[in-house]
């Protein structure tokens, strides 16, 4: 193996060199991240279009029907309880035959 000359310009260049690098490392990492964080939020926006609201409609619409036949069926049995009960005897009241 032979040994490398280390001259002054050498050294330089190696400086150089090494910079460089640091300063593509430096651009690249914000790159990445800036790449990673777009791409997130397009799959969040792509998400939010394909997704439950696109198709939720029509389960809305079937939740509603459910909702509307729950409320008719507790209203009639509502109905049917309050013709089942009798109605209360009209107690006199003390205060007024003692008046």
């Amino acid at each position: 193996m032979s040994k490398r000359k280390n001259t002054f310009t050498r050294f330089i260049e190696d400086i150089v060199d090494d910079t460089k690098d640091f300063v593509d490392d430096i651009l690249d990492r914000p790159k990445d991240l800036e790449n990673d964080a777009r791409d997130a939020v397009k799959d969040v926006v792509d998400d939010d279009e394909s997704g439950p609201l696109s198709s939720s409609s029509s389960e809305v619409a079937q939740l509603e029907a459910a909702l509307a036949e729950l409320t008719a069926k507790v209203n009639q049995l509502a109905e049917l309880q309050l013709a089942a009960t009798p109605a209360p005897a009209a107690k006199p009241s003390t205060r007024s035959a003692a008046a």
